[in-house]
């Protein structure tokens, strides 16, 4: 292995490999280009914030992967991928962001060069990171290929984690519960939103004991009051007021593997409404992780919790969680399986999620959440200790 700092053993990569390329051959495919970070650094190591230029990897059925992305960046990936120097390729920068020529003519270079201008190749289409005018540029420049669409043909193959990717999910739920701890110690009437942001950040990035904290791929999101009635609503200068409830939608992050945790806070006295939709809720969680059991399907958990919410008067629609795992910005879901009553997504061991039964109401809003991970026999491993209710401060 090189100068780079791959965070996992090369055993680990080959795993990951083999198993992208078995997919590969059940696509009929014989190449993919990879442009989602998460899926570039599960296959190669990278690991860096360049994801705002076009890059990606290539990955055929024989040889090492190949990351491909702005020369700046190719440093980089020398610094953090497992692979040897010739594996990596760079375009000049005068290739960014220019409207006389684009990226994706350098990368059909490199493919044709691969002998795949007559490939069938699989390209991310639903992806943050690969634009429409990257793919008609691609398609343009290689006419005799079979360009096709492999959205989330990685990240299937990430869904069921190896034991050394859970010790670092097992890192990150150590850190979410510290900044967790944090958030509600510091709620306060008074307290500006951005200052207990600010401390909570802190606390992310300091980790805990030995394990350091990553960066999230969501921001802290800290909704007060009638803002908590919205789901992804992050924070302003406003001081906190008593009378309000704040949920905290947190994540710790450890080398980039996310565990997120959601509580909430109450400042003054809840009323009875809160009160009955807190029990319907925290009797929905345990109905749920109880069927989180390998075997079950994900379409379970969901029903599970929808029955008993039910039983309360409860309506509830969406999705109720999903994968959690290796992610980078605007989001830290693996876009795979869902858990939601049409999802038929069978639970195995080694399936990390994050439970999110969260409630929206027309005045407020609670979100008491767990991550977990599916075990062999029995109820999912819950990485969080904080206690699962409303805190009440008066």
């Amino acid at each position: 292995m090189p100068a780079g700092a791959a965070p996992f053993a090369q055993a680990e990569y080959d795993r990951r490999i083999a198993r992208t390329r078995a997919a590969m051959a059940r696509a009929g495919l014989d190449a993919i280009f990879v442009t989602d970070p998460s899926n570039q650094a599960w296959l190669t190591g990278y690991d860096g914030w360049s994801f705002y230029v076009h890059q990606g990897v290539i990955l055929t059925h024989d040889g090492p992967p190949v990351w491909w992305g702005r020369y700046m960046d190719s440093v980089g990936a020398g610094r953090t991928c497992w692979m040897e120097t010739d594996a990596i390729l760079g375009y000049a920068d005068h290739y960014v962001q220019s409207t006389e020529r684009h990226p994706m003519q350098d990368l059909a270079g490199h493919l044709r060069i691969m002998g795949l201008e007559r490939a069938r190749i699989g390209v991310e289409m639903e992806n943050y990171y690969y634009s429409a005018k990257a793919h008609q540029v691609l398609v343009s420049e290689l006419p005799n290929a079979r360009i096709t669409d492999a959205t989330a043909l990685v990240n299937w193959e990430r869904l069921v984690k190896s034991e050394v990717e859970l010790e670092f999910v097992r890192k990150a739920g150590r850190i979410s519960s510290h900044i967790t701890r944090v958030a509600l110690e510091k709620a306060e009437p008074g307290l500006r939103k951005n200052d207990l942001v600010a401390a909570i950040t802190h606390a992310a990035i300091a980790g805990v004991d030995d394990i350091w904290g990553d960066y999230p791929a969501i921001v802290p999101l800290t909704p007060s009051g009638k803002d908590a009635t919205a789901a992804h609503l992050t924070w302003n200068g406003d001081r906190m007021r008593p009378g309000e409830a704040t949920f905290f939608e947190l994540s710790g992050v450890y080398r980039r593997y996310h565990a997120p945790l959601c509580r909430t806070v109450f400042l003054g006295q809840p009323g009875q409404e809160v009160l009955d939709a807190e029990a319907a809720q925290l009797e929905g969680i345990e109905a749920g992780l109880d069927a989180a059991r390998a075997g079950n399907r994900t379409c379970d958990i969901a029903n599970a919790l929808i029955g008993v919410l039910a039983r309360h008067g409860i309506q509830r629609e969406g999705r109720a969680g999903y994968p959690i795992g290796l992610s980078y910005p605007p989001d830290w879901g693996e876009r795979t399986a869902s858990i939601r009553s049409e999802d038929t997504t069978v639970l195995e061991p080694g399936m990390v999620f994050h439970f999110m039964p969260a409630l929206w109401m027309d005045d407020w809003g609670l979100e008491t959440t767990e991550t977990i991970i599916i075990t062999e026999n029995g109820p999912p491993e819950v990485l969080s200790d904080v206690e699962r209710k409303i805190f009440v401060k008066p």
